[in-house]
C-alpha cells in the first residue's frame, strides 16, 4: 500500500529523494520492473538505507515514479502551449519531449505496478489530460491539426515508438523515434490527405481498453 504524503523535507533529503526517483526511472526504462533496488541506490548515489527511509518498497518507488513522469510531461504541453508562438510548434515540441520520457516502455510496468485510483495519480492524470487537451485545441484551432485526431491518437503513437520493452537487445533503437515522430506529426497537419478509418481515441477510450484487456485477457489473444 502507497503511504501516506511525506512531510516537507529538507534540502538534502528532498535532493536525494528526487535523484532516487530519476536513478529508478532510467532503471524501470532499461531493466523493467524487476530493477534491482541496489542498483538504483547506487545509480542515485545514496545508500540502501537512504532509499528505503524515502520508499517502503518497489510499490511505492514505482508509484513515485509515476508522478513524476505524468508531472513532467504536463509541464511540457503547458510550456510548449504558453512559449510557442506558432501553435503546430508547440504540439511537435511536446511530444518530441513527451517521447523522452519514454512512456512506451514504462506503461507496461506501470499499468501492473500502481494503484490508479489513489487521489494523487488521480490528480496527475488529471492535470495531464487537461495540458495535453489545452494544447491540442489551441492546434486545432489555428487550424493547422486535422480534425478527426484527438489525444488518445497522439498518446498511441508516443507509446508505441518509445518502445521496445526492457531488455530487448534494441539498444540503437532510439536513434529513430524522433525522425519517425516528425514523420507521424507531418501526418497530423491540416488539411488531412486522407481520411482515417474508425474514430478518433480520447485518454478515456485507452483507459476503457486497458480494463477491459485486463478484465478479460482473452480479448488480447
Amino acid at each position: 500500500m502507497v503511504a501516506a504524503p511525506q512531510p516537507r523535507l529538507r534540502a538534502d533529503a528532498l535532493r536525494n529523494r528526487e535523484r532516487i526517483v530519476a536513478a529508478a526511472r532510467e532503471a524501470l526504462v532499461e531493466h523493467g520492473a524487476e530493477s534491482s533496488l541496489d542498483e538504483i541506490a547506487r545509480r542515485a548515489g545514496v545508500g540502501n538505507a537512504t532509499l528505503y527511509r524515502h520508499f517502503a518498497d518497489r510499490r511505492e518507488l514505482i508509484h513515485h515514479v509515476t508522478l513524476s513522469v505524468m508531472a513532467r510531461i504536463a509541464d511540457q504541453a503547458e510550456s510548449a502551449r504558453v512559449e510557442e508562438p506558432d501553435a503546430f510548434l508547440a504540439l511537435r515540441r511536446f511530444v518530441h519531449a513527451a517521447a523522452d520520457e519514454r512512456i512506451g516502455a514504462l506503461c507496461p510496468l506501470l499499468a501492473d505496478g500502481i494503484d490508479k485510483d489513489h487521489p494523487e495519480l488521480v490528480e496527475a492524470r488529471d492535470r495531464l489530460e487537461q495540458e495535453s487537451e489545452a494544447l491540442m485545441a489551441a492546434t486545432r484551432a489555428s487550424g493547422q491539426l486535422r480534425t478527426d485526431i484527438a489525444v488518445g491518437d497522439l498518446m498511441v503513437a508516443i507509446t508505441q515508438l518509445t518502445r521496445p520493452l526492457p531488455d530487448t537487445g534494441c539498444i540503437d533503437f532510439d536513434q529513430f523515434v524522433h525522425r519517425h515522430l516528425q514523420l507521424f506529426l507531418d501526418g497530423l497537419m491540416a488539411p488531412a490527405r486522407s481520411e482515417l478509418p474508425g474514430s478518433a481515441a480520447t485518454l478515456e477510450d485507452l483507459r476503457r481498453k486497458a480494463q477491459t484487456s485486463r478484465d478479460d485477457p482473452s480479448r488480447n489473444r
